[in-house]
């Protein structure tokens, strides 16, 4: 429970169903001086989780995760910044504490499963396995951040809100008289306070304001760069250069410390290599299969080619190129509504 409207009325629901409820709470990591600035677990976030959890009449636990989310997706985020490629350290947070750490601790209660407010479903196929299927909600569907999730980790998983949209959410919060029904989303990263992405990077790791040139694809200096860990591909504001046409990202340069931009035609991949897939399934397919896959969580799916490889890597091929094809974000697959698993994107042109 975070004290927002999902898993307020995801709690809510399953207590409606009949089942036996325990509320728990993340306390995570937030830089020193801004301990009430982590949006998942403020002052007034537990507050409200702990009003909900009274008016359901449920027994509320608050787990102290500092140490554990610094350690994993903190460092995880600044390692990924500090190489110049663009980390999603929601998807180290869901595999190693929501569904590593926290399931263990709802284990040893006694509790049978753990259940959040994502929006997701699932299904038992013909021989037995789960799968994950995107939610009857479009605009919400959270599928891209659980395909880190495997066998073990669905057989005790419930996601309440799979069939629901978000409409219908607020008014069951509303008809459960939950007191966050109309309570607003943030879509920035929870530790990060304010959503100042780069002033928490030069505060944890200073050596990333290393600036350097900025580069056309001839090699013709157009400009400096702040630092390449400042910009992502697909970028087109804040380049501090005047041109006729609009100029983008398109590459950097770790070696060279460049940053490569170019027009929107220049912009753009039809292949990458992606690495420590996660099949949920458990297996990986037996040969190259046609699959929409998305590059971002917020991206439209494309359809492709995806080929497995050795050692749990994957080549895609699409249709079409693609203009954001970033290092580091989770390239993941899916066969209509169901979603097949995903990697991390090390590469959008590979040899």
């Amino acid at each position: 429970m975070s004290g927002g409207v999902d898993s307020s009325v995801a709690a809510a629901l399953l207590v409606s169903q009949g089942y036996e409820v325990i509320g728990m709470m993340l306390r995570l990591w937030s830089e020193p001086g801004g301990e009430s600035s982590n949006r998942c677990c403020t002052p007034d976030a537990m507050a409200l989780a702990r009003r909900v959890a009274a008016r359901l009449d449920i027994p509320f636990y608050a787990i102290d995760a500092q140490e554990i989310f610094n350690q994993t997706v903190v460092q995880f985020f600044l390692n990924g910044y500090a190489q110049g490629i663009t980390p999603n350290p929601c998807l180290v947070c869901n595999r190693q504490i929501r569904w590593d750490f926290l399931l263990k601790r709802a284990l040893a209660l006694g509790a049978q499963f753990l259940a959040t407010g994502h929006y997701v479903r699932l299904h038992r196929d013909g021989n037995g396995k789960l799968q994950i299927l995107r939610a009857l909600d479009q605009s919400k569907d959270q599928s891209y951040i659980l395909h880190v999730l495997g066998q073990e980790q669905l057989a005790h998983a419930l996601f309440p809100l799979g069939e629901f949209t978000k409409p219908q959410v607020r008014q069951l919060a509303r008809e459960f008289d939950l007191p966050m029904a109309e309570r607003s989303e943030s879509q920035d990263l929870c530790f990060l306070g304010n959503g100042d992405t780069r002033g928490f990077l030069e505060r944890n790791i200073p050596q990333v304001k290393n600036p350097g040139p900025i580069l056309n694809r001839k090699g013709e200096i157009l400009g400096e760069h702040k630092g390449l860990a400042f910009y992502t591909i697909g970028q087109r504001k804040g380049l501090g250069i005047t041109a006729p046409l609009p100029l983008y990202v398109l590459e950097k340069d770790l070696l060279q410390n460049s940053l490569i931009i170019g027009t929107q035609e220049e912009l753009g991949w039809n292949e990458l290599l992606a690495a420590g897939v996660n099949w949920i399934s458990g297996e990986p397919p037996a040969g190259p299969f046609r699959a929409q896959v998305k590059i971002r969580y917020k991206s439209l799916e494309a359809p492709a080619i995806v080929t497995p490889l050795d050692q749990g890597q994957v080549y895609v091929k699409f249709d079409y190129p693609l203009r954001d094809i970033t290092p580091g974000q989770a390239a993941v697959f899916y066969a209509g509504e169901f979603c097949l698993g995903g990697g991390i994107i090390k590469n959008n042109q590979p040899q």
